[in-house]
């Protein structure tokens, strides 16, 4: 089977990380489309301002996980590049990567701190 390189869209620009990154785990776009449309989970991604969305594959006794890490795109209304034609409904987004990981990640949490330490975390009062 031969791998078809995702096209930008209307509403979704692809890297070429991500689509190496879909070439090396074997993922197809409608397969990304997928967990970007209906995710199990989504968390903030590693990189600044990213958005990490995730479904569970796999079985029960073989769990797997497909991440797809996302930034949404702010676009100008400029008069006079009237090519891209947005529709308001949607949000623009550029995949930077996927990528497939075997077995289940642990969620994201605060550490649990006492709400009096929360207090000083958020007042910046830190003292050497």
């Amino acid at each position: 089977m031969r791998f078809k390189v995702p096209q930008d869209s209307e509403t979704i620009i692809w890297t070429k990380h991500a689509i190496e990154k879909m070439m090396q785990y074997q993922l197809s776009e409608s397969r990304i489309r997928r967990v970007l449309h209906t995710p199990h989970r989504i968390e903030e991604g590693i990189a600044p301002q990213t958005i990490a969305a995730m479904q569970s594959v796999g079985t029960p006794k073989h769990p797997k996980e497909i991440w797809v890490m996302f930034q949404e795109i702010k676009i100008k209304n400029n008069k006079r590049n009237k090519k891209i034609k947005i529709n308001p409904l949607h949000q623009r987004i550029r995949i930077i990567s996927v990528w497939r990981y075997p077995g289940k990640t642990p969620i994201r949490e605060l550490p649990q701190l006492p709400e009096d330490e929360w207090e000083f975390l958020k007042k910046g009062l830190f003292v050497n």
